[in-house]
């Protein structure tokens, strides 16, 4: 079994320092390719150096909307130019946050707007991180388009009604450990209902760790414990899941299977 973790953040100061550890903590458990997420344009450097220094790892670039209110003309122009890295593969995370609200609502709308319009001209799928912001990350979505590149709802946590409305913009669903909690009803629900071909499985580490580490620091390997709670919620194997899963990763980001 070969498992992809599509988004996690092995830049963050939690791993840093001690990667080789969990690579190996990861390889363990069969999680062997995974794409780290940037959040500004430390962070995305990061996630590029790691990218060069160890070939199963791979980068998304972009500016998270708590970060929104420092992007500037110049933090673009830097973008721009990460974003023709060979191993950098998507344009994220972006979107918004309404739970933290650290930076303004109209800025985080501005700003991630924008950041899809340069996916579009650079031609790289866009990695969506939404919090509390259903409506607008969906509306703003379907406004610009992204059939042309694609995209990923990371750490998806809505409902099957929802689930339908971003399926039907052309967006691919990631999951993470939440769903594996044992209260996450809408999760499970949306687990159940999304098609195997548009599914992919993320730990976003340090954070959402799954069952049964729940309450621990979340680390990439634990994307096994997400494709079991995964398999048990469809009734078949974590095999099943690994394989179309790790497919799907490898289209989604235009990367060689191997």
């Amino acid at each position: 079994m070969q498992i992809f973790d599509s988004h996690t953040h092995l830049n963050s100061p939690e791993f840093i320092n001690d990667v080789p550890k969990f690579l190996k903590q990861a390889a363990d458990l069969d999680v062997v390719k995974m794409v780290n997420d940037g959040s500004n344009t430390e962070m995305n450097q990061q996630a590029i150096a790691l990218a060069h220094q160890y070939p199963q790892l791979y980068a998304a670039v972009g500016w998270h909307p708590e970060d929104s209110k420092f992007y500037d003309q110049d933090a673009e122009k830097v973008l721009e130019q990460q974003l023709t890295d060979d191993k950098v593969v998507a344009l994220g995370e972006i979107g918004l946050d309404y739970h933290w609200d650290s930076s303004p609502k109209d800025v985080q709308q501005r700003v991630f707007k924008r950041q899809i319009e340069i996916a579009k001209a650079v031609r790289k799928p866009i990695v969506v991180h939404n919090r509390d912001a259903f409506e607008d990350t969906y509306d703003i979505i379907k406004s610009v388009g992204i059939q042309d590149i694609g995209g990923e709802m990371h750490s998806f946590n809505g409902d099957p009604e929802w689930l339908k409305k971003f399926l039907d913009l052309g967006m691919t669903i990631s999951y993470s450990g939440v769903a594996s909690f044992k209260n996450a009803h809408d999760v499970h629900d949306s687990v159940r209902a999304t098609p195997l071909d548009r599914m992919m499985v993320e730990t976003d580490a340090p954070y959402l760790t799954p069952e049964p580490h729940r309450g621990e620091q979340n680390q990439p390997g634990f994307t096994r414990y997400t494709v079991e709670a995964i398999a048990k919620e469809r009734d078949t194997t974590p095999e099943t899941i690994a394989a179309a899963t790790w497919t799907n990763a490898h289209r989604f980001f235009g990367i060689k299977e191997s």
